[in-house]
């Protein structure tokens, strides 16, 4: 049975999904889904991330936790952790550019949560080394390393946790949901009913405004900055969004295209803009401090990508050098990713903030 039919089938018996529903299934169903099936990056599959474009965005996200670790007293031992590790491109580099980092190695154990098979096992090919541990949920990391300070990285991994979307009528919200019109999946509403978690929304919205509100990423951010604060460390959470989005940005890609989020379900990749305003609020209310929200460029500014670049060119030429040349400009300006994608750092009060981050 397809996914198209067991989603059909979920209707008919259920109802209409939330969209959050809906993207659980695809991303995530034992069988089907587009994350559980398949190795998703590169020019082969249907999107590339910053890791999978240069050397340098996972050297420099790593010397700056580095940094961190080293302001903070060089703990003896922590874990080195990455949410939705990929193919483990961004952990190579970032391991790479900490060798020469004296006992940061040595004081290192390496946590993967990771929910593909097929991305583990690329994982364990390219990091296995270092003998990493896998875990399914933020969760299960916090308390297999509940006695260690962490540090944390996550790009382009709060994008894929699920939304739930609400139209703004009167003081109430109507739920945007999936159903089935006998041909094929369409969106529809619930009726509008309270909904208290956007009390803060209706100062800002009007009548018929959408608004995208994301519960698993409030939920591992609470978990991530109640271990921070506890233990110390820090976590370098990196994904296109701003401060408050407003309206839909539920988007599918497949093959390096976008597509109808409700065309192919389990074929696609499905996200959504991330709000940094909720993680911040939720660091902060976990105890934790988090810095400004930075522009990725910006970000790499800070770190030295343009020193690095410029090291790494006196060894190319031809085609490497331009390739070079063009993986700088698209991760560091602003009308690539250098503006829409943004970071925040999460690290315990009475820290200093992570390298490359303002409080």
């Amino acid at each position: 049975m397809s996914l198209i039919e067991i989603l059909r089938e979920r209707i008919a018996i259920d109802g209409p999904l939330s969209i959050a529903e809906y993207m659980q299934e695809c991303l995530l169903h034992p069988t089907h889904g587009y994350y559980t099936t398949r190795d998703p990056l590169g020019a082969k599959g249907d999107f590339t991330t910053a890791p999978e474009i240069s050397q340098m965005f996972g050297e420099l996200l790593g010397l700056s936790l580095a940094q961190t670790w080293i302001d903070q007293g060089s703990p003896a031992s922590f874990a080195l952790a990455e949410l939705g590790p990929g193919r483990g491109t961004l952990m190579v580099d970032l391991l790479r550019a900490t060798k020469a980092v004296a006992g940061f190695h040595d004081a290192l154990s390496l946590h993967l949560v990771e929910a593909s098979p097929a991305l583990r096992k690329e994982q364990a090919a390219r990091l296995g080394d270092f003998t990493p541990q896998w875990h399914e949920t933020i969760d299960a990391l916090s308390a297999a390393t509940t006695d260690k300070p962490l540090f944390l990285v996550a790009n382009e991994f709060f994008d894929a946790l699920p939304i739930r979307q609400f139209i703004r009528s009167g003081s109430g919200w109507a739920e945007r949901r999936v159903g089935w019109d006998g041909n094929a999946l369409i969106f529809g509403q619930t009726a509008p009913t309270p909904q208290p978690v956007l009390a803060d929304r209706l100062a800002d919205t009007q009548e018929s405004d959408l608004v995208e509100h994301n519960a698993p990423a409030i939920q591992t951010t609470e978990t991530i900055a109640r271990h921070i604060a506890a233990t110390g460390g820090a976590a370098l959470i990196v994904d296109y969004g701003d401060w408050r989005s407003q309206g839909d940005t539920l988007q599918a890609l497949r093959a390096h295209a976008p597509t109808d989020p409700l065309e192919a379900p389990g074929q696609a990749d499905l996200t959504a803009h991330v709000d940094f305003e909720p993680i911040a609020v939720a660091a902060h209310q976990a105890g934790c401090a988090y810095s400004r929200v930075t522009p990725q460029g910006v970000f790499l500014e800070r770190l030295g990508i343009t020193e690095r670049a410029n090291n790494l060119t006196d060894k190319l030429s031809g085609d490497a050098l331009d390739q070079l040349i063009a993986a700088h400009r698209r991760l560091t300006h602003p009308q690539e990713m250098g503006n829409l994608f943004k970071v925040i750092g999460l690290f315990p009060q009475q820290s200093p903030p992570p390298a490359g981050l303002n409080s």
